[in-house]
Order: C-alpha cells, then sequence, then structure tokens
C-alpha cells in the first residue's frame, strides 16, 4: 500500500516535470521578487490544505529559508482569525480573501493563490480583486486550472485531478519558488 502510493506520488511529480513550462515558474520567481524587492507585498491565499501551504509560504519568506537575510512582506490572508471569522460572519465568506487584498495590495504587488480545483469562490474573488489593483496573479491548481485559468498572469497547473497529489507538487513547487526568490534578495 504504501508502496502504491509513494509511486503515485513520484509519478505525479514526474508529470508535472514533463508537463510544466518552466519559464512560467521561473517568471513567477521573478515578478515575486522584484515586487518584494520594491517594497510591494505578496499576498497568499488558499482554503484548507492550501491555508496551510500558505502559511507555510509566507512563514519561508517572512521568517527565513535556507540563508539570513531581512524579512519579506508576504501576508498570508488565511492566518488572521477575527478579520476571516468577522467578514465571513458579517458579508460572506466568499469574499473574505477580497477584501484583505483591497486592504493590503498595491499596484506591483503579487496576488498567489492556492486551490486544488481552481474554482475556490473566494479564491477567485481575490484574483478578481488583485487584477483591479493591479497586482500580478499567480495561481497554484490542479490539472487544467478551473477558473483561475482565466484570472492568472501565470498559471502553475499540477496535472492531476486527485488533490493529495496536488498538494505534495505544490510543495514542492513553492519551496523553489521560495528558495529561488531568497537567493535573488539575500544579497
Amino acid at each position: 500500500m504504501l508502496s502504491r502510493y509513494l509511486d503515485e506520488s513520484i509519478a505525479v511529480l514526474q508529470r508535472t516535470q514533463e508537463a510544466l513550462d518552466a519559464t512560467v515558474v521561473d517568471t513567477a520567481v521573478t515578478r515575486i521578487a522584484d515586487a518584494l524587492g520594491a517594497g510591494r507585498p505578496l499576498l497568499v491565499c488558499g482554503n484548507g490544505g492550501s491555508a496551510s501551504d500558505a502559511q507555510h509560504i509566507t512563514g519561508e519568506l517572512v521568517g527565513r529559508f535556507l540563508k539570513e537575510r531581512r524579512g519579506l512582506n508576504a501576508i498570508c490572508l488565511s492566518s488572521n482569525p477575527a478579520v476571516l471569522t468577522a467578514w465571513a460572519n458579517d458579508y460572506s465568506y466568499e469574499t473574505v480573501f477580497s477584501r484583505q487584498v483591497e486592504a493590503y495590495g498595491q499596484d506591483g504587488g503579487v496576488l498567489l493563490g492556492l486551490s486544488t480545483s481552481g474554482n475556490s469562490p473566494n479564491v477567485v474573488a481575490a484574483f478578481e480583486a488583485a487584477r483591479a489593483l493591479g497586482m500580478t496573479t499567480v495561481a497554484m491548481t490542479g490539472e487544467g486550472g478551473g477558473r483561475l485559468r482565466a484570472l492568472s498572469d501565470l498559471l502553475i497547473d499540477v496535472p492531476s485531478r486527485h488533490t493529495p497529489l496536488i498538494q505534495q507538487a505544490h510543495i514542492c513547487l513553492y519551496h523553489y519558488i521560495c528558495e529561488q526568490v531568497e537567493a535573488r534578495l539575500a544579497g
């Protein structure tokens, strides 16, 4: 059983390596590094496991990944329970991230959204708000990108529809992004 699961995980990573245009990931690194280097924010959002991934990404960038450096302006939109619960209670859960994009987003900043389906309504609404502000939108999704495909400047979609395997590939990809952003900004 374990061997089969690990084989499936390896197969998704291999398909990701074959299918993914590396220039898209490298362009995401450049956009994120340029924004952070200019004092613009990186906003990151997702639901469930992807919310945990959003926290993980911002933790690596505010703290450190591999190098000693200054903290970076990375904000996880799912990590403030007071904002999330107040806004969802008074308005709607669908707009909990777009409201924060309105509050923290800036022209020249980047919104990174994680959604294995690409169809999470609150992530989609955040992308719409970010585009209205002139932010670069980067989506990490499963196969095809769902609704986020049309709202993304850069789409990083893992060729799978199996949520746990998509999330595993996302971890590899965002660790690479964090490593490369840090390398550019640590000097």
